[in-house]
């Protein structure tokens, strides 16, 4: 009976503790956030297009030879996988007849 009387007792003054909640979206309206918004960026110059930006071309070549690239080496990487392979078999075997 103590422990519910514990329980109760805290649970009150938790929710005592909450006291009054204030939605956020109230905060956040069109005057409080676009116009802080548009008065930062009010000596902002305008955009303009970047001479030296890559066309789709550019990007779609250097994406190919990237893929390119790629693939060389994880065929470089097999390769040396099936070498080192083929050591630790031929070794094994060079075991196993040593033994026998």
């Amino acid at each position: 009976m103590k422990k519910l009387a514990f329980v109760a007792a805290t649970a009150a003054l938790a929710l005592a503790a909450c006291g009054d909640s204030t939605d956020a979206s109230e905060e956040a309206v069109a005057d409080t956030v676009e116009v802080p918004a548009d008065d930062a960026m009010a000596g902002a110059p305008d955009p303009v297009e970047d001479a030296d930006a890559m066309t789709k071309e550019d990007v779609e070549a250097a994406m190919d030879e990237a893929e390119a690239t790629a693939e060389a080496a994880g065929d470089e990487a097999q390769e040396a996988v099936d070498d080192a392979l083929a050591a630790a078999e031929a070794a094994q075997a060079e075991m196993d007849a040593a033994t026998e």
